[in-house]
């Protein structure tokens, strides 16, 4: 059984080769990337059948399109655009934009979960619903909290706050200007506030 493609090459290299024809160099920049780009696109679907379709669909049109890529942004950054447009899309055409359970990314901690909200709601300058979610008796309210967020709400606290991507990558991701991405996750992170107080009550 062949092993795991060296994925070692620089993604520019890569690219290039992914011009001239090369296969391999498109199944390593593929293996390189897939599982971000599916939990990704899962976060923001709740479905893993619908992630893994979306996810080959991602890939499917990178392959299309990788002559067009002018290398202004990361091919990483190029691809998570295409993904997150792809799911976006998927989202609002079928109405039922979700966050599949953090459950899996959690660890185990002994807080008890209104001591975790606080600790969420006086974290001003890293709210991070991840944190929150580690704790498995709140998988299910931080699942409503973020259910209520608009579509454009969720997409930055999936990049940010659990994708970890920064300012940067976010705005060649979402194509928006750096004070659009701000101010949107700063609503977000406060609507998320208001929601979680809500529960504490």
């Amino acid at each position: 059984m062949a092993g795991a493609p060296n994925i070692n090459i620089d993604d520019d290299v890569l690219v290039q080769q992914c011009r001239q024809g090369d296969s391999a160099a498109m199944e390593r920049l593929i293996y390189k990337y897939q599982n971000r780009i599916y939990n990704t696109i899962l976060k923001m679907c709740a479905n893993p059948d619908d992630a893994a379709e979306l996810t080959q669909d991602t890939f499917v049109k990178v392959i299309e399109n990788i002559d067009k890529f002018e290398g202004r942004s990361s091919f990483y950054t190029w691809a998570f655009r295409i993904g997150v447009n792809l799911t976006l899309n998927h989202c609002k055409r079928s109405s039922k934009v979700a966050f599949t359970s953090l459950e899996t990314e959690r660890k185990e901690n002994n807080w008890r979960p209104k001591q975790i909200l606080k600790e969420f709601l006086r974290n001003d300058a890293s709210p991070d619903p991840a944190i929150v979610a580690q704790n498995k008796e709140l998988c299910d309210l931080v699942q409503k909290a973020l259910m209520k967020l608009d579509d454009t709400q969720r997409t930055v606290i999936v990049l940010r706050d659990i994708e970890g991507m920064n300012y940067a990558q976010i705005t060649k991701v979402l194509e928006l200007e750096l004070g659009t991405v701000k101010s949107r996750l700063s609503r977000a992170r406060n609507n998320l506030r208001e929601i979680f107080e809500g529960f504490l009550r």
